[in-house]
């Protein structure tokens, strides 16, 4: 068997598919394996998710994500990291991290395990071409020319190019027959034209983002805003990316109406603010307003509110319902994501009805297999889209 791409899917399968008695050699086109696990979870490696729930996952085709996850929650991966000496502690939203909070850990053991099993991995060995006779596939590479019996292409996506990925799996996939699911950036940052952002770059607040297409809500997230050059980015963001790529795709207009205190109902945030009116204060208002926020927002504040005031004196229930409804609702348009170079996965890959759920092999060419995001499924933040790259890895090793 021979593996092409040594990332999460690729790494775990070639293990499994040794211990299950098969010659792997596994290719990649880096000058190293891993990756894109040794950033991940800011080099800590948020290696998997506690609570796992098909929900948490996406692709047009919803049914094979449950049978590809049937039988394979946390513990069947927890099992697997237990046997090549790595042990997991929890985090946040139970979000698991291997013990020692250090991605170098989860590739060093991955690569020592793959060769203990007997498995040759071969870096900075792209593959140029692949072709299949008969029971044999040969794979041309800058390495000379490979043959194997069984062929997985775990290749990954085109999310973060700058970590070594490609289109590369979808290119050889659809040129065997396979069809392809349009992708987009996930998981990414969000870009807007809208000038005031730049001025209020590197604020960061815990707040709540409204998504809205050609002037319909559609969803919203809560979690870090965080304010740049370019944009918005931050956790709320992340997590509403997906659905903002996909409609920027359509050509949707896309804006988000931010709540920058949701932990403040528009009652409590009125009643706050008018006990704070000193009578006849001339203070101004900008500075009245340093009192409850970062003073690189109230410019955008004051403006989107249309508040007339100068100095706290002025101020009235009136003026105040004006800033109450700004700071809850400020507005703000997208035009861009951060595109694959941004983007921690994508969305879209190769069409699942194609793929055999409980092996992974391809149902169009035999001794094919698929495994990891080359497929179309795609995992919210937390450590889901690694899961199914580990358990699709796993499923593989069943042939």
């Amino acid at each position: 068997m021979i593996i092409i791409g040594a990332g999460a899917a690729g790494l775990c399968a070639a293990i499994t598919s040794a211990r299950a008695g098969h010659t792997v050699t596994l290719l990649e086109q880096n000058n190293k394996i891993g990756k894109k696990i040794l950033v991940s979870g800011n080099g800590k490696c948020n290696i998997d998710n506690k609570y796992i729930n098909t929900n948490r996952f996406h692709s047009q085709n919803p049914s094979f994500i449950d049978e590809v996850l049937s039988d394979y929650h946390f513990e069947a991966v927890e099992k697997f990291f237990t046997s090549i000496g790595l042990e997991l502690v929890e985090g946040k939203e139970g979000k698991m991290f291997p013990m020692s909070l250090q991605a170098s850990s989860v590739v060093e053991l991955l690569e020592y395990e793959d060769k203990r099993a007997g498995v040759q991995i071969l870096c900075d060995c792209a593959v140029t071409s692949i072709a299949k006779d008969a029971n044999t596939f040969t794979l041309e590479t800058v390495q000379g020319t490979k043959t194997c019996e069984k062929l997985l292409l775990a290749s990954g996506s085109p999310a973060a190019p700058q970590l070594g990925g490609s289109n590369s799996g979808y290119t050889f996939a659809t040129k065997m027959g396979h069809t392809l699911i349009p992708r987009h950036p996930s998981l990414v940052q969000l870009c807007s034209e809208e000038a005031w952002v730049k001025a209020c770059a590197g604020v960061k607040v815990a707040g709540l983002a409204k998504l809205y297409a050609n002037g319909e809500y559609i969803t919203e997230k809560k979690g870090d805003l965080l304010f740049t050059n370019y944009g918005i980015s931050g956790l709320a963001i992340l997590d509403l990316s997906r659905e903002v790529s996909t409609r920027l795709a359509n050509f949707d207009y896309c804006a988000l109406n931010l709540d920058l205190m949701p932990e403040l109902s528009k009652e409590k945030l009125t009643n706050l603010l008018l006990n704070r009116i000193s009578e006849g204060s001339e203070k101004a208002l900008n500075l009245w307003l340093q009192g409850i926020m970062n003073k690189k927002l109230i410019p955008i504040i004051v403006e989107q509110s249309k508040c007339k005031v100068k100095t706290e004196k002025e101020l009235n229930r009136k003026e105040v319902g004006k800033l109450v409804y700004s700071i809850k609702n400020l507005k703000l348009s997208i035009n861009d994501t951060k595109g694959f170079q941004g983007a921690e996965v994508a969305t879209g890959g190769i069409n699942t009805t194609e793929i055999n759920p409980e092996t992974m092999e391809s149902k169009l060419i035999p001794s094919l297999f698929f495994a990891g995001e080359i497929l179309d499924v795609d995992g919210d933040r937390g450590g889901f889209n690694f899961h199914f790259a580990w358990v699709t890895g796993m499923r593989v090793a069943r042939n």
